[in-house]
């Protein structure tokens, strides 16, 4: 194969991860944004969409469609469940306090982290994909339902774009967002804005988990790669500017793709976090970011 279609193959791969972490980073992005807080267990809340899909998809018989299309529902809504419910009983509790609530998510990863591997295994497990069809390509053929995945996280975000800028919901999200006193005056709940926001970024990790489930195996410590390729892509796009983040996931996911066919994942991962440290340097409110006056 030449350097070009190489290149093609190379780049698809990229947009794929791209994709999928455009979901994980919004999800992060947002609850920055609104509780401006840092969520230490949001890739773990990724890891339990992906288990959720796969025991859906094992627990169900018939065609694996059937159950890609329950665990596309059925995963999304217990893991937002799971973060409402910790959002009311632990950081509600600590008034969302940025530097408690680290220390917090900190310990609900390790919680979540242990308690799937004591219901789920050790083990790594692969999730069928819910159909078979290659794209022939003059120089290669190229899994149908990666490129549905592409196409199935662009049609998810422009759903969340419509409910952030088209909706009451979404009015509501960003006026607590710029000045929470004056939301509360307003009668605005502004805790369950919260509890329903950090619930929200965890269904969009859980989503990207979803989609992810068939291309990757599903165990219980692939919370990690998420949670560090998201906060890169938050960094460098600037903290709560969701603009900013999708253009960083974009750049991120194909770089990171590009690179690891090329060269290798690990030098894909340092070109990433070397990234991180130049913008942090000379622009350490991030691309998109809000300089502090």
């Amino acid at each position: 194969m030449g350097l070009g279609p190489f290149l093609l193959l190379a780049s698809l791969e990229g947009l794929v991860q791209a994709a999928v972490l455009s979901l994980s980073a919004l999800g992060l992005c947002l609850v920055f944004g609104v509780l401006r807080v840092v969520n230490v267990a949001h890739g773990e809340f990724h890891m339990v969409g992906a288990v959720i899909a796969w025991s859906v998809s094992h627990v169900l018989f018939g065609h694996p469609l059937l159950g890609f299309l329950v665990a596309l529902f059925v995963a999304p809504l217990l893991v937002g469940l799971i973060a409402f419910t910790a959002d009311r009983v632990i950081l509600r509790k600590i008034n969302h306090n940025p530097e408690a609530t680290i220390v917090a998510t900190i310990g609900m990863l390790y919680v979540i982290q242990q308690s799937v591997l004591i219901g789920f295994g050790p083990d790594a497990r692969a999730m069928e994909p819910p159909f078979y069809f290659h794209i022939n390509f003059p120089w290669f053929g190229y899994s149908g339902y990666k490129l549905s995945v592409i196409l199935m996280a662009a049609a998810l975000l422009l759903m969340v774009w419509h409910v952030l800028s088209r909706t009451r919901l979404g009015l509501i999200m960003r006026a607590t967002q710029l000045d929470r006193e004056m939301a509360q005056v307003f009668g605005i709940p502004v805790g369950w804005v919260y509890g329903l926001v950090f619930a929200a970024g965890a269904m969009l990790a859980a989503l990207g988990a979803v989609l992810m489930a068939p291309i990757r195996q599903v165990h219980y410590l692939m919370g990690l790669d998420p949670l560090l390729m998201s906060f890169i892509v938050v960094i460098i796009g600037g903290l709560g500017s969701i603009r900013g983040a999708l253009l960083a996931a974009l750049v991120i996911g194909m770089s990171d793709g590009i690179i690891s066919m090329f060269f290798s994942p690990t030098l894909a991962k340092m070109i990433s976090t070397l990234l991180v440290a130049l913008v942090l340097i000379f622009k350490p409110e991030g691309l998109f970011g809000l300089r502090k006056s």
